[in-house]
């Protein structure tokens, strides 16, 4: 119900990119153009400032945005308010993931989900944990889980289940003969690392310094944002790596990858968050009881 132009001039303030934004509204760059024109035509101001390769908000525009969230965000409340007049649970829900979770852990479960709440849209968007936070915080997102307690002070965090993490080598490193590993041992060997902002990554981090070994010190080889090259990298004998055994089970069972314990064990809280401030509707908090309930299993 909320003005057209403002829900344009709102996607494209958050992403600073017109072309973006025309990909998320599912319209034409020029259409895109064409309503935050008008809007800046309604003010008699200009809201962006352009250039060839970028654009920025002008403080007119900075104001506008202001109120442009509020307004959306109150009209989104106002029209889930009146749909749970109805004593249904529907609507668009928006949910982001880390890469663990989102590959390994969350498709069943969002499909029970689904099940249970047929007039449900879920709309996945997989992410490092560090990014989901943010959308998330700026409302791009309902809810979030990732592989890390969050300090975000927007946010409210739910641990929903817990997770190990082990080292794994190919079955023909000498490692393989070890029953488990320690920080130390690991330090020495060649290290396949996770990118920065993994939730993984921060908690592997976060393990080494309590064991006083600095992530510095590490012999890192590679630095790689998939799992899955993660994996491939340490079946052809590149490295070693720390993941979660959550992830390894198919290999595992084929024999491609030798997954060895850590001493002292590493297992990781994942937590679902949503931001505080955010009205929290039946659809929100059905699915963080969901998740909170169904995810251990």
């Amino acid at each position: 119900m909320a003005d057209r132009r403002l829900q344009v001039f709102y996607t494209v303030a958050k992403q600073l990119s017109f072309t973006k934004a025309a990909e998320l509204l599912f319209m034409t760059q020029p259409a895109v153009t064409f309503q935050v024109k008008q809007l800046e035509e309604h003010f008699n101001t200009r809201l962006f400032e352009r250039s060839h390769s970028k654009i920025s908000l002008t403080p007119a525009g900075e104001l506008v945005l202001d109120y442009a969230e509020r307004i959306l965000d109150l009209t989104a409340e106002m029209e889930t308010r009146m749909g749970e007049m109805t004593g249904q649970i529907s609507g668009v829900l928006m949910v982001g993931a880390s890469t663990t979770i989102a590959e390994y852990l969350l498709p069943r479960k969002l499909g029970e989900f689904k099940a249970r709440y047929p007039q449900v849209q879920a709309r996945l968007t997989v992410a490092n944990s560090d990014t989901i936070e943010s959308k998330v915080a700026d409302h791009t997102l309902d809810v979030g889980l990732i592989e890390a307690p969050s300090h975000h002070p927007q946010l409210k965090s739910i641990v929903c289940c817990e997770d190990e993490l082990v080292m794994i080598c190919s079955p023909q490193h000498p490692l393989v003969k070890l029953s488990e590993i320690t920080p130390a041992q690991l330090a020495e060997q060649p290290y396949i690392s996770r990118e920065s902002g993994s939730g993984t990554r921060n908690v592997v981090d976060d393990y080494f310094r309590q064991a006083h070994v600095s992530p510095d010190d590490l012999h890192v080889v590679m630095e790689l944002g998939s799992l899955e090259a993660i994996k491939g990298a340490v079946e052809a004998g590149l490295g070693i790596a720390i993941v979660s055994r959550s992830t390894i089970l198919k290999e595992l069972k084929l024999g491609d990858l030798v997954a060895v314990s850590l001493n002292p064990p590493l297992v990781r809280p994942l937590s679902v968050v949503y931001a505080e401030a955010k009205f929290r509707s039946r659809l929100l908090q059905a699915f963080l009881d969901y998740a909170v309930a169904r995810l251990k299993d």
